[in-house]
């Protein structure tokens, strides 16, 4: 696949978003796809950060990576709803796969155990995830078109 992806990531969560790139990484780098990553405040800049990639004209797919845990507020729902919104508003506006890697969990043990690098996890890594999803919606393009 002779292919680019630009790999946006929110690292407020640094150890959980280290995690996850690699995940995104290591299916994009199994997969021979060229990737460059682009670090953004949070999971609410993500999906401008995508659709200026996408406008760039120089990716083929987009990996959006984060981490969102809940707190004490409302914020939760209102961060998680409209990151989420905005990617795919983004993908479909301008036909580019998207492969949504922020995570919503709980609490940190949930967000480690799905960004975990090793096998020793009983979770996948939702990087990983998200490079799949995205890889696989450019074939299917590909393909189509």
């Amino acid at each position: 696949m002779n292919s680019k992806v630009a790999i946006v990531t929110a690292p407020f969560y640094q150890q959980i978003v280290d995690g996850l790139f690699h995940g995104a990484t290591e299916a994009l780098k199994k997969a021979q796809v060229l990737y460059q990553r682009f670090d953004v405040p949070g999971a609410l800049e993500v999906p401008l950060a995508c659709q200026m990639l996408v406008e760039s004209g120089e990716f083929d797919a987009i990996v959006a990576l984060g981490c969102v845990i809940r707190g004490e507020t409302a914020h939760f729902d209102y961060v998680c709803e409209q990151s989420a919104r905005g990617i795919m508003d983004v993908s479909l506006a301008y036909n580019i796969p998207i492969g949504n890697g922020i995570i919503t969990v709980e609490n940190g043990e949930q967000a480690l155990a799905r960004s975990a690098t090793s096998s020793d996890s009983d979770k996948e890594n939702k990087g990983k995830e998200a490079a799949e999803a995205a890889l696989s919606l450019l074939r299917l393009r590909d393909r189509l078109y």
